[in-house]
């Protein structure tokens, strides 16, 4: 595809110099107040925030295949280069801090390094055929993030990890925001049917969750229990413990909003749709 030259519009750059406010940082997160005996309790918990943070500082491996993508639009790659990836970092920091301050036994440096030697190959994932299109699975992702961090949020015994976790998910949502408006941008240029959109949106949707969460849970689980594999029988406990502390809290309409917008459903099908797929959601997620 031959790359589609695109300068800021004036929109663009007063969003930038929104964007250029003082984001949060580790030193707002009150690390004193932690209370590790209220999250030491559930187990579920710690798999997955160490993972989360596993993932999170891996945001670098795969984003440059991302950036080479919308070479030539200089909004995006800019805000790529200078916005998402270090907000993504930063998140992976944060909830390192958190591991180590809440299981400082656990050798978080040493897991990455075996983490990342195996993950590193998985990175360099296809990328839909069209811009717009992988803006359109761009939302999914984040989508996924913002209601994770939020279920998370909610769901915590921690009120230091509920900030934290909210503060990310904040985050996520705003993301999700900018590639929902880079994806309006190239659907202005690129027509893309809906039923187009929609196949992207699922392919990108299967992909979560998948072979990259059983790889970081299984460098996390051979630091956890030494000695004991990530069998299917394990893998099955510790998914149905995630679940249980989770699916109480997780944000149904907000995620079937999300994953619906790029859809750009009428008003009508709009309210009938979301109804049925948050019944559906309600019985297979989280």
């Amino acid at each position: 595809m031959e790359p589609v030259t695109l300068a800021p519009t004036a929109a663009g750059a007063a969003r930038a110099r929104r964007a250029n406010r003082r984001h949060w940082s580790l030193d707002d997160i009150p690390w004193h107040a932690v209370q590790r005996d209220q999250v030491d309790r559930h187990e579920a918990l710690f798999y997955m925030i160490a993972a989360a943070s596993l993932m999170e500082s891996a945001t670098d491996l795969y984003t440059a295949n991302l950036i080479e993508y919308f070479s030539g639009d200089d909004e995006i790659t800019s805000w790529l280069k200078n916005y998402w990836l270090p907000e993504e970092l930063q998140h992976g920091r944060a909830l390192r801090h958190y591991v180590e301050t809440t299981w400082p036994d656990f050798p978080w440096h040493k897991v990455r390094d075996g983490f990342v030697e195996e993950f590193r190959p998985f990175c360099d994932e296809a990328l839909e055929r069209a811009r717009g299109l992988e803006m359109a699975s761009r939302c999914v992702v984040e989508t996924g993030t913002a209601s994770f961090y939020t279920c998370l949020s909610r769901a915590s015994p921690d009120p230091v990890l509920a900030l934290l976790t909210r503060r990310i998910a904040e985050d996520e949502v705003r993301h999700y925001k900018h590639f929902y408006r880079f994806y309006r941008k190239y659907r202005e240029i690129e027509q893309p049917r809906r039923s187009a959109v929609a196949p992207a949106l699922w392919r990108r949707l299967r992909m979560t969750g998948g072979e990259d969460r059983l790889i970081v849970l299984k460098h996390v689980h051979a630091a956890r229990r030494p000695g004991m594999p990530l069998d299917r029988r394990t893998y099955r406990r510790m998914h149905r413990q995630c679940r249980a502390l989770m699916r109480p809290h997780f944000p149904i309409e907000m995620t079937v909003r999300m994953l619906l917008k790029p859809l750009a459903l009428g008003p009508r099908t709009q309210r009938m749709t979301v109804p049925i797929l948050a019944t559906l959601t309600r019985r297979i997620v989280p």
